[in-house]
């Protein structure tokens, strides 16, 4: 009986830090609207109003990609899956996740919110790339770390999405401390 006090009470703490977050960010303190929210802030990008759009959750404003369609996912380990909706493709994808992890078990751990890698993938190359392997398109698709390593914009930078220092200050603020 203990524990499961002990739990409600940290269960409403958490509730309210969620309260102050989603007023910060005007969504459900979810990871994902977390993540689009901060990927709003630092990469210049207009969220679509709502947030149920298939596929697509706004727009870059500035910079070598304005004007083209972004679905930006926050995963809090890089397990090489990528959610790929395929009846709504954006021209790309911005993933931020935390630190990459081998597979094992996730009793005891934890899945702190912090972004250690960010990636930038051209999405109508990528999907034509898992289909010409054979791979289905959905809901946790298994993408090979070559295209992760190709992709990846932060820390080190392979891809067309240039970061500046103002920007690297910004992601640094969720890095794992």
């Amino acid at each position: 009986m203990e524990t499961l006090r002990q739990l409600a009470d940290l269960l409403k703490e958490r509730n309210m830090l969620d309260a102050m977050i989603s007023e910060i960010i005007s969504r459900p303190a979810l990871q994902g609207h977390l993540g689009e929210y901060i990927s709003s802030r630092i990469f210049d990008v207009s969220l679509n109003s709502n947030a149920n759009q298939k596929g697509i959750d706004g727009v870059f404003n500035s910079g070598p990609l304005e004007g083209q369609t972004v679905n930006i996912k926050y995963y809090g380990k890089r397990e090489n899956i990528l959610d790929i909706n395929p009846k709504g493709v954006p021209d790309y994808y911005l993933v931020l996740t935390g630190p990459k992890v081998q597979s094992a078990s996730s009793r005891g751990q934890t899945r702190p919110f912090i972004i250690a890698n960010i990636y930038l993938f051209d999405a109508q190359p990528l999907i034509t790339t898992l289909q010409s392997r054979g791979i289905h398109i959905g809901i946790a698709t298994s993408v090979i770390n070559e295209l992760w390593d190709r992709a990846e914009i932060y820390p080190s930078s392979s891809s067309n999405l240039p970061i500046d220092d103002h920007c690297r200050n910004m992601i640094a603020l969720f890095k794992q401390k």
